[in-house]
């Protein structure tokens, strides 16, 4: 294990960070608070970067898959940490619920510990959705695509410890230029999404913010009572839509900067949009019939709410969790989905489901027709059996996930609903979940201990479990 190479590349990201951080104390300054100790925490860490990067400045960084894999889990605890110390100089937290709030912010699930959000300094609600926006494309593919001058073989392995989804693809010949690509589409969407939300009446502020968020599909917001608190129908339609397309795989937008649009007509965006429609629609029927409110009000609520679950974005127009138990029922079905493989969105992704249940059907005729050669096929390629066992295993590993953090939660005396909801929450990256952690509530009330625990879910939500457990096994550990 060439751990030089691992601290090299860390100290790297940890400048490029702290030069994002800036961003921050800027904020301070156009709003006149105090920005000092800011300053200096940015100061520090970026010396402290520095000097281990210097340090190691002769060193030749080569980054093989198990060095990726231990830098990628590494980077993110200590995005935590890094992201935690802005939260504990300006709010009054603990530094379990300030490293619970930064692996929120990083990972884009978008859970927070804040009761009176609208009572933080500018800087802070920044700082939160800083912290979305440069997790959600994912710290290491910006790092891939600075690192070509140092690292011109190794990147590709650290791109596939990153990166989201079944398969990696590159559009451009080199790693470094499809992320740096995949930045700059992610670049222009945020700014659109923030010029639309300045159009239909937020401040620029919240507009920023707001942007940052939805993009990344993060749901952090500058209001208590999150997208809620805007009276605009143009900005809940204007938001769904930038949630959606954050769900699409950003391959598929980079694509059509090329002019070629055939990502857009990819299985896996064919059944996201699908999904999304026939929820949102049953949704609608239900909520109307029940609650008595119109079917424009219904329509506009609950395909922002399905939107929002899908996608793992996690904002909120309204309390969804007390429309009804057939209502609960239909969004905890999209919880389960997320959004497409190389998209912002966490969660399981359509595309393993599209593999599973073709798998399944096709194991469905192999019963019939023992004698037969059956093969899966996704968009007209043959998928090698390496891929379904992957998928297979990924799916096992989720949920194996899922319900160790739901005994957790249980065994901690919450109700069934909140440990089950809150562990999808917190491994789908999706945020809030149902009863005590429901959209209208926070993570405040769970004690440190649980905060590190609901991290730890976050994080190997985030890496998709395979890239945190392949640590506990003793292949990757031995030297040969």
């Amino acid at each position: 294990m060439d751990f030089k190479s691992i601290f090299k590349l860390l100290s790297f990201i940890g400048m490029t960070l702290s030069l994002f951080f800036t961003a921050t104390i800027l904020v301070g300054v156009i709003y006149g608070e105090g920005y000092a100790n800011m300053a200096l925490f940015v100061s520090l860490f970026f010396m402290a970067n520095a000097i281990i990067w210097f340090a190691l400045q002769n060193h030749t960084l080569k980054l093989g898959i198990k060095e990726s894999i231990l830098a990628v889990n590494l980077l993110w605890v200590l995005l935590g940490v890094a992201g935690a110390v802005p939260l504990l100089l300006y709010t009054n937290v603990t530094p379990a619920s300030a490293f619970f709030e930064a692996i929120s912010g990083f990972t884009t699930t978008g859970a927070t510990v804040y009761t009176d959000i609208e009572s933080l300094d500018k800087m802070v609600l920044f700082h939160r959705s800083l912290m979305h926006w440069l997790g959600g494309m994912g710290i290491i593919v910006l790092g891939v695509g600075l690192l070509s001058l140092i690292n011109p073989t190794g990147s590709l392995s650290l791109f596939k410890a990153e990166a989201t989804g079944v398969q990696m693809e590159k559009i451009t010949p080199k790693i470094k230029h499809t992320a740096m690509s995949l930045w700059g589409v992610y670049t222009l969407l945020t700014i659109l999404d923030m010029f639309l939300l300045k159009l239909f009446g937020m401040g620029w502020f919240d507009a920023i913010n707001h942007a940052f968020s939805t993009i990344s599909t993060g749901g952090f917001s500058t209001k208590n009572s999150s997208l809620g608190a805007f009276e605009s129908d143009g900005i809940v339609w204007v938001t769904t839509l930038f949630m959606l397309l954050s769900g699409i795989n950003f391959l598929a937008h980079l694509r059509l900067f090329y002019k070629d649009g055939s990502g857009y007509g990819s299985e896996e965006v064919k059944w996201y949009l699908t999904l999304f429609i026939l929820i949102s629609v049953l949704l609608t029927l239900v909520h109307a019939d029940m609650s008595g409110e119109s079917l424009y009000y219904s329509l506009k609520h609950s395909m922002f709410s399905v939107a929002s679950i899908m996608t793992t974005t996690g904002f909120a127009t309204v309390d969804y969790a007390a429309w009804s138990n057939l209502a609960v029922a239909v969004l905890f079905v999209a919880m389960l989905i997320g959004g497409n493989a190389g998209s912002t969105a966490g969660g399981i992704k359509v595309i393993r489901y599209v593999i599973i249940f073709k798998t399944l059907f096709s194991e469905f005729k192999r019963i019939l027709h023992p004698n037969a050669l059956l093969y899966v096929f996704v968009d007209g390629n043959r998928l090698k059996e390496r891929v379904l066992s992957i998928t297979f295993g990924f799916f096992v590993l989720y949920m194996m996930t899922v319900a160790a953090l739901t005994v957790y939660i249980y065994a901690r005396g919450f109700d069934t609903m909140t440990a089950l909801s809150g562990a999808l929450a917190m491994v789908g990256n999706i945020g809030p979940g149902f009863s005590k952690v429901g959209p209208a509530e926070n993570f405040a009330f769970f004690t440190d201990l649980d905060k590190m625990v609901l991290s730890m879910g976050m994080i190997v939500g985030r890496l998709e479990c395979y890239t945190v457990f392949v640590l506990f096994t003793t292949a990757f550990w031995k030297r040969f």
